[in-house]
């Protein structure tokens, strides 16, 4: 660590104290922080709102709406005084005591260990088909493609369209159905369940509120996300039979069996006036959800709304909670829990925080100095100014008794013990909040546990649960002026959310990429220069690193082959001129992981150039792979290297189509081919939200962000059909609100 410049001088020294101490400005007055009581703000129904430290985490329901808003306003009006007692740093313990409340401690039914990861369905009336690439084995992701085997059904800008797709030789549309959203919106994606199509897209609606001791109503605008469930049962005439509208911005979605689960997330917008989250249905409330809180208060507030459907009951068979935390961010979903994640940022200040300068500083002082100092801040006479000009006197009557040696080895240890508090703090600010909600079989919502762990998720794939066990895998990165650092950490939690296993410091200097946890495996990819692909051991509580391989590039999404075999998509890596790494093609990698400890690089295959990309590294939807059928088909854009002519310059050629593969243990990866859709300058298209493929039989279908869908011979890839969908056509508007259809 670098040292900062010593002048030797007494009058500078005071100024060193200032710099490198990093004293508060003002110290404000010894107010102990395990209980603070605000005066002069808002009462709760027994007196003054009370912090008191050592939050239980316990979950507790609002009573009324008043509780809420006096809560809120507690929260709101104590915010700023308790980030300038503590600079942000004392936040997390202090707890808000409103009343005894409703307390809820639901234990979720027994978790079944996770089936194997498939997306093969087979039928004795159509061919076999692939479905939706998901995370976890009967628990569907929502997506904008989805097929039976015959049909398929694809979400275009606001147009819902069926096409009979198989026997591909005779594919035609059979039905293309506009819908009366809000310009600029767009159907997002949806389930298919039998005859059942279930499709969300969000609006934005305008609420009228009186803001307080005002009299003229103000317009908020807030997004609401529109849960439409569809009867297919005759493809070429689909009916609208429900209409959810759920409050709030679509986070995510989850299907099991004939229960839909939505999360939705909303703003308070107003802490005394609060929007309430509703669910309702031909402009009637449907459900008013109950609101919980935890008795530990966070700096910010949402409303995250869970909601479940029955998809398949002619009556309004939903059960809706609210859960007041930070927005849902990351979700998982198992058959009997779901996770919702997000990251926590406490407010950490790195100048003007009084816990630095007596939590790291004060030790480092002379007995006598330490003495003078808590005496002058325990004296309730002064002022903050005055306390700090007595202070600061104090410390530079310590400094002109020093020498240069003594001066220069006293700002070393000040420096170390700043970059260990620094390091500390900002480890405890940055942390992933893991709320675990059990579902039921009829539906039913009901909160099971709270955690915590250091580290920012990559995304889902970081979770996964395993019989009364969930596992995480975090990325840890921090800074300030005196310290940084960068590891990775893999945790396990019991059943109540708690840490009873780890493994940290993985990889310093780098960060997680991918993760694939499959059975008593975690697989990780990280990186900074090379692509470290390790090999976790999770069959007990205490996760241990098998093995390792170490290769150039990097893998942003693992599959798994089978047993002994992952399949790795990312990016190749070759070195610069000017020594640093630089991302060149799409590379498709097959690990061998037979050999635990040993895990080796089969085969791989490299596609394209710098700036060519594969949605499956950021979408594992857009990822199809059959074992059986042996296909691994991937959507790629891929540019021509930029050429000039004199001094003009040539526009890159664009090719967009698919790459499709054959993959074996023994042999790698085959090419069978490509199959194009694009290759023009054009980058935008209006429809298609992406790239999708899947197979009916015999038969790859694959979609473009031209509209067009194209069916080849899976094994030749030889073309035998192509259809266009998407944005042409003519629109079937739905009047809102709809009847339901008879039953």
């Amino acid at each position: 660590m670098a040292k900062f410049p010593m002048y030797g001088m007494a009058g500078v020294g005071i100024a060193a104290a200032v710099g490198f101490v990093l004293i508060l400005s003002s110290i404000s007055s010894n107010i102990p922080v395990d209980r603070v009581t605000t005066t002069g703000g808002p009462s709760g129904p027994t007196g003054p709102i009370t912090f008191v430290s050592a939050g239980t985490q316990e979950l507790k329901k609002f009573s009324s709406v008043q509780e809420l808003t006096t809560f809120l306003a507690s929260i709101e009006g104590s915010r700023e005084a308790l980030l300038t007692l503590s600079g942000g740093a004392a936040f997390e313990r202090m707890t808000v005591t409103l009343t005894d409340g409703d307390s809820q401690k639901t234990q979720g039914p027994t978790m079944a260990p996770e089936a194997p990861t498939g997306a093969v369905t087979q039928s004795s009336e159509v061919q076999d088909y692939s479905t939706t690439n998901v995370q976890v084995a009967g628990v569907d992701e929502p997506d904008f493609v989805k097929n039976d085997g015959k049909y398929a059904y694809i979400l275009s800008g606001d147009r819902l369209t069926i096409a009979e797709v198989y026997p591909a030789e005779s594919a035609k549309v059979v039905a293309k159905v506009g819908l009366d959203i809000q310009q600029g919106q767009y159907l997002q994606n949806m389930f298919l369940n039998g005859d059942t199509l279930v499709v969300f897209y969000q609006e934005y609606a305008q609420e009228d509120i009186i803001p307080q001791y005002d009299i003229i109503p103000q317009p908020v605008y807030t997004p609401k996300t529109h849960v439409l469930i569809l009867d297919v049962a005759d493809r070429s005439d689909p009916r609208v039979s429900k209409n959810y509208v759920v409050t709030g911005a679509y986070s995510n979605a989850r299907m099991i069996g004939d229960y839909v689960y939505l999360v939705t997330t909303s703003d308070l917008y107003n802490y005394r006036q609060p929007l309430l989250p509703k669910v309702a249905e031909a402009g009637a409330t449907v459900v008013m959800p109950d609101i919980y809180y935890f008795d530990n208060p966070e700096p910010y507030y949402n409303f995250n709304t869970v909601t479940s459907v029955n998809i398949k009951s002619a009556d309004d068979a939903i059960n809706s909670q609210t859960f007041m935390m930070n927005p849902a961010s990351t979700l998982y979903v198992s058959e009997n829990n779901i996770y919702i994640a997000y990251q926590k940022y406490l407010p950490y200040y790195d100048v003007a925080n009084r816990e630095r300068f007596f939590e790291a500083i004060m030790p480092l002082l002379p007995q006598d100095v330490q003495e003078q100092i808590r005496s002058i801040d325990s004296d309730q006479s002064l002022g903050e100014s005055q306390k700090w000009d007595r202070i600061a006197t104090v410390i530079q009557d310590m400094y002109n008794r020093m020498g240069e040696q003594e001066k220069a080895a006293f700002i070393d240890r000040v420096q170390k013990a700043l970059s260990d508090y620094d390091e500390r703090v900002q480890k405890e600010s940055h942390r992933t909040v893991l709320h675990k909600i059990a579902i039921g079989s009829a539906g039913e919502i009901s909160y099971s546990a709270r955690g915590e762990v250091p580290g920012r998720l990559l995304n889902q794939f970081s979770m996964d649960e395993r019989g009364d066990r969930f596992r995480v895998a975090t990325t840890v990165e921090y800074y300030s002026r005196y310290t940084s650092g960068l590891y990775n950490n893999v945790y396990v939690l019991d059943a109540g959310m708690q840490v009873v296993g780890k493994l940290e410091q993985i990889a310093p200097d780098e960060s997680i990429y991918s993760a694939r946890f499959i059975g008593d495996r975690l697989y990780l990819v990280t990186f900074q220069r090379i692509d470290p692909f390790f090999v976790i051991d999770l069959s007990t509580d205490q996760p241990k690193i098998l093995g390792e391989l170490k290769l150039p590039g990097y893998s942003s999404y693992l599959h798994p082959y089978d047993e002994d075999h992952i399949i790795g998509i990312g990016k190749d890596t070759k070195e610069n001129e000017f020594g640093g790494v630089q991302t060149t093609g799409v590379k498709v990698a097959l690990f061998d992981v037979s050999d635990v400890a040993n895990p080796r690089l089969v085969d791989d295959y490299l596609i394209g150039n710098a700036g060519t990309d594969s949605e499956v590294l950021w979408d594992h939807k857009a990822l199809l792979f059959d074992r059986e059928k042996d296909v691994l088909s991937i959507p790629v854009t891929s540019y021509d290297e930029v050429s000039t002519e004199g001094d003009r310059y040539i526009q890159p050629k664009v090719w967009r189509g698919f790459y499709v593969f054959g993959t074996s243990p023994d042999a790698g990866f085959t090419l069978k081919g490509t199959v194009e859709h694009s290759t023009s300058g054009d980058y935008y298209y209006y429809g298609i939200q992406g790239s999708r493929s899947f197979y009916i039989g015999d038969v790859l279908y694959t979609l473009s962000l031209g509209n067009m869908l194209k069916m080849n011979d899976i094994n030749t890839l030889a073309a035998i059909n192509e259809l266009q969908v998407g944005s042409t056509g003519g629109v079937i508007p739905y009047p809102e609100p709809v009847e339901p259809l008879p039953r």
